[in-house]
């Protein structure tokens, strides 16, 4: 591979602004990419997955580079230098990276490559934390899976079409995608494109949605008529696949407690021709109380440290503090005792977080069944979903039932 040096230095910039200026690395590659129009799709590749690489093995690169944050720009180019040699890529003769030790760092990482938190490439609090609440064994494999680039899954939007429809439209535009056994609306790429330029994608005949997010909708047993509530709807992956599974018939009241969520949850809904979808945004608690006893589904799909998600999202294990997973879960606990009261007698919830820990999630689950809001619903099915045995994202879902 020969090295650009526009897009080598469109690299460093954005890498310099996720590090140093603490800012989100989709948004900072999304703005990079829009540098130069002449650009084709194999440079921005370059330039998201160079970027989403040195992100993900910060600690690795900067332990064999000898450099600490913040990185000055001369830093940054040494990171680069350790991706390009573990790469076996030939450096170029530019001031900004010369005299790299190319056989030093491959000796350096072969020896750092013997201790978890720098192979894994992680903090030290999160690796205590990993095996303290998974055990060494599952720990040491879950964290080197979701070090792995996470597949491109579509979840098929079966209001406007089917698995094979979507799949021969796609290759029509030149892209692959294979049925996943045991998702039965999801089709994986083969290779990475960008799925959001097809018509396939305008036509509202697909959502992006990672496979095991897919079994979420799957568990909540909707049917057509039905009122469900989406408590922390977002922008609205669930809720779209849940007005799928109803037919577009019955009611989805999505709420959330950011507007610009629910506005792009309307811009979906419109594209995927879900038409049974309320917006409610949460303003105060009189949102949540209008709906006590009232619906015959519910889905919480909690706010967590987002934890089985880090194989997309690389940047959340640099931003992500002990604290916040402690705060976290009393919030989560406070949504389970509130949200849980719009379930109607005979009605069911699913809780759901794409987290790994069970203090997030079977812990929150038994907590809210000994209190006294719990003390009517009953657990019905539960689901851990660890990226190491799946390959897809950590997720954790568990279904209760309010008796009559």
């Amino acid at each position: 591979m020969r090295l650009h040096r526009n897009l080598v230095f469109a690299t460093i910039d954005t890498l310099m602004s996720i590090f140093n200026d603490n800012k989100y690395a989709d948004k900072e590659i999304a703005k990079a990419l829009k540098r130069d129009k002449r650009w084709g799709s194999r440079d921005r590749s370059f330039i998201a997955e160079t970027t989403y690489d040195i992100v993900r093995w910060k600690r690795l690169y900067a332990e064999i580079a000898e450099v600490k944050e913040p990185f000055s720009r001369p830093n940054t180019f040494r990171l680069f230098a350790v991706w390009a040699t573990l790469r076996g890529i030939q450096l170029p003769d530019w001031k900004q990276i010369e005299d790299t030790p190319t056989r030093r760092i491959k000796g350096r990482f072969d020896e750092l490559s013997q201790i978890r938190k720098f192979r894994e490439s992680i903090p030290d609090w999160l690796d205590e934390l990993g095996v303290k609440e998974l055990g060494e064994e599952i720990w040491t494999k879950e964290i080197s899976a979701l070090n792995q680039q996470a597949p491109v899954v579509l979840r098929t939007n079966t209001l406007q079409t089917d698995k094979q429809t979507l799949r021969r439209t796609l290759a029509e535009e030149n892209i692959e995608a294979t049925s996943v056994k045991g998702y039965k609306d999801a089709l994986e790429l083969v290779e990475r494109a960008n799925v959001f330029s097809t018509k396939a994608f305008k036509n509202g005949m697909f959502e992006v949605q990672d496979a095991s997010s897919q079994l979420v909708a799957d568990l909540l047993d909707v049917k057509p008529g039905m009122r469900v509530v989406d408590t922390c709807a977002g922008a609205g992956g669930k809720s779209l696949h849940l007005a799928a599974q109803m037919e577009n018939k019955g009611q989805i009241i999505a709420l959330d407690i950011y507007e610009n969520k629910l506005r792009e949850l309307k811009r979906r809904a419109k594209r995927a021709g879900a038409h049974n979808i309320e917006t409610r945004h949460i303003d105060s608690t009189k949102v949540i109380k209008k709906l006590y006893n009232s619906a015959d589904r519910v889905l919480i799909d909690a706010p967590c440290s987002g934890l089985g998600v880090l194989s997309r999202n690389p940047d959340a294990k640099w931003k992500l503090q002990p604290e916040f997973i402690e705060n976290i879960k009393n919030t989560q606990a406070e949504i389970l005792q509130n949200y849980s009261r719009m379930v109607k007698n005979g009605g069911k919830m699913v809780y759901a977080t794409c987290s790994i820990l069970p203090s997030e999630n079977q812990a929150q689950v038994k907590t809210f069944l000994e209190s006294e809001n719990g003390k009517d619903f009953e657990l019905i099915e539960e689901k851990s979903i660890f990226s190491h045995l799946s390959g897809y994202d950590g997720f954790y879902m568990a279904l209760l039932e309010k008796n009559v």
